[in-house]
């Protein structure tokens, strides 16, 4: 935790003094003020951590200035300061809203006391204020936008997986696909919901760290291990982890987390007692795990535990009939951010963004719709609104991906029920895959074109999965 920012408010020229020398010294940073409007105004401008308030005060009194700090700042933390210490003058200013209270003359050692609790009183409210943003925006499959027929029904399936209690996830596709927003959702719109949502990227920490901040470790473990440290499994107790980029984990920790998968408990680095863990796994790579297994580098037995049911999603290329109707949604969530009134795609620059091939994918394209709009100044976005790569582009919407999504979904399957997932018969996705397709077909009247727009997928690739079925 950072050092702590302190305003003390007391018309004692010496108590001022020396408490803002000795915590200076501590490394804290330290204001004063002679007066509770004085005070006041440090406090507006300032946001102080820790606020000491002495009780008798030029033109006013100290619970006065506790209740205007408290009305400015709920969270605000006050140390009431009085020398005419009672059980009623404590009362009152613990009613006021002081979380501590210390009688003049006072120690040093009692000050530093009084700031190791509010440390930790700081840390929890840091966490209700961090819980209260999440629940502001709390990413849902809403949040997840596509028209195409294909799209959608991996919507509906990644929907009724959220509703299974223990279901592991494996989410495949490109970096900016939207993996993590589907690992989000689907946290979000599970029995988990109201606990923890903890997310890692394993490929941006070095390999004993992960270790350590995947199960925790135990004093002395080694060598910089100054205390027991819970790991993010036990700290998402009831929850769900997201582990990003899972194939770049290490043999070592591939085996410890085929552990907790399997027997639902872990041992902390350097512990010798096993902790029974209550967690779902959404894992998440733009690896091909089933090459990397051929090739010894990730486990089998891990690689199934972990695609008990597997999502892949496609490639904004992949689903061209898309991009304006994800555009669109990005213009509208940037006129509400940015205060602007950026009016939805003309037809040019629909054409435009969809010739383009996206190799960042949605990231891209949210990206590249940011800088349009805060540029804009005609009311709505134009051709030369856009990257000189975008404008340029001629790409023919080649399918280089069909045969890798298609080796990825091989062997997949899940059973489904229309009230209760995990129920019933199973339907690989290949099935899933056919059926929406000849829904399409018999919607267009076997218009190829048609057909193709409905699924969000170039005509090309329809044939492809038309001779794959023999449709």
């Amino acid at each position: 935790m950072r050092q702590l920012k302190i305003l003390v408010i007391d018309d004692e020229k010496l108590i001022r003094w020396s408490l803002e020398k000795h915590l200076s010294s501590k490394g804290y940073v330290v204001m004063t003020a002679e007066t509770g409007e004085e005070g006041i105004r440090i406090f507006e401008t300032n946001y102080p951590d820790v606020i000491f308030v002495d009780n008798k005060l030029p033109k006013t009194q100290g619970l006065d200035v506790i209740l205007k700090l408290k009305a400015l700042d709920e969270d605000a933390i006050i140390v009431f300061m009085t020398a005419y210490g009672s059980i009623e003058t404590a009362v009152s200013a613990m009613k006021a809203g002081a979380s501590e209270y210390i009688n003049k003359p006072f120690s040093f050692e009692e000050v530093e006391v009084i700031l190791d609790n509010i440390k930790s009183k700081i840390k929890i409210i840091q966490e209700i204020q961090l819980l209260r943003r999440q629940k502001k925006d709390v990413i849902t499959f809403d949040h997840i936008v596509g028209e195409s027929m294909l799209f959608k029904q991996i919507v509906q399936l990644s929907k009724k997986i959220a509703r299974t209690n223990t279901t592991t996830v494996l989410l495949l596709g490109e970096s900016g696909t939207g993996k993590d927003m589907f690992a989000h959702a689907i946290h979000n719109e599970s029995s988990r919901s109201e606990k923890p949502f903890v997310t890692i990227n394993c490929s941006s920490l070095p390999e004993s760290l992960l270790e350590s901040e995947l199960f925790g470790h135990e004093k002395g473990a080694f060598t910089d291990a100054k205390q027991t440290k819970k790991g993010l499994f036990e700290i998402a107790e009831g929850g769900t982890v997201f582990l990003d980029e899972i194939g770049e984990i290490n043999q070592a920790t591939q085996i410890k987390l085929l552990g907790v998968l399997e027997n639902r408990v872990l041992r902390r680095l350097g512990g010798t007692v096993y902790i029974p863990v209550d967690i779902r796994i959404i894992a998440a790579t733009n690896r091909d795990l089933k090459k990397a297994v051929e090739e010894k580098q990730f486990r089998e037995n891990l690689y199934y535990r972990l695609k008990v049911f597997q999502i892949v999603l496609p490639a904004l290329r992949d689903r061209r009939d898309d991009i304006p109707v994800i555009a669109d949604y990005f213009i509208r969530h940037f006129n509400q951010q940015f205060q602007k009134n950026v009016a939805p795609l003309g037809d040019s620059v629909k054409q435009m963004l969809m010739r383009y091939p996206w190799p960042g994918n949605i990231r891209e394209l949210r990206n590249v719709i940011e800088r349009a709009v805060i540029l804009e100044t005609m009311g709505a976005l134009q051709l030369d609104s856009f990257p000189v790569e975008v404008i340029d582009s001629e790409d023919e919407m080649p399918d280089n991906s069909i045969t890798d999504i298609d080796s990825q979904m091989e062997g997949v399957s899940l059973s489904l029920d229309s009230e209760q997932p995990g129920a019933g018969d199973g339907f690989s996705l290949y099935e899933i895959e056919k059926q929406v397709i000849m829904q399409a077909l018999e919607k267009s009247g076997h218009n190829q074109t048609r057909a193709s727009r409905l699924l969000g997928i170039t005509r090309d690739t329809l044939r492809y999965k038309m001779k794959k079925y023999n449709l």
